[in-house]
């Protein structure tokens, strides 16, 4: 079955860095879209960043526009999202997910088919 595995989070400070990791297996990803969403406490889950596994197209949400990358890994099977100048309202769980076909529909959660376990990110003032 489908896996989604994420890693990287962590605590750090205002202005700081981590790497996301998301291991997927259990089928070719080659014609999916991949993306980075993210929750809050009492918030509702938001896109932050998405890539196109076949073309390698990117797409972002103007809150990680400038700071944050997001790269696949074909060989590893790997997506990453690198965050750099991290602020505090960037405290949030961090999703990584798979969709088939998602179109211009890369910003919407239920666009996407399956979703990992979540990785905590906690930026401190």
């Amino acid at each position: 079955q489908v896996q989604l595995v994420e890693s990287g989070g962590g605590l750090v400070q205002t202005g700081g860095s981590l790497r996301l990791s998301c291991a997927a297996s259990g089928r070719t990803f080659s014609r999916y879209t991949m993306g980075w969403f993210r929750q809050a406490p009492g918030k509702e889950r938001e896109f932050v960043a998405a890539i196109n596994w076949s073309t390698g197209s990117t797409y972002y949400a103007d809150s990680a526009k400038g700071r944050f990358t997001i790269s696949r890994d074909n060989a590893k099977n790997t997506v990453y999202l690198q965050m750099n100048s991290l602020k505090p309202e960037d405290t949030a769980d961090y999703y990584c997910a798979a969709g088939y076909a998602t179109g211009i529909y890369y910003w919407r959660a239920r666009s996407y088919d399956y979703w990992g376990q979540g990785t905590q990110v906690t930026v401190s003032s």
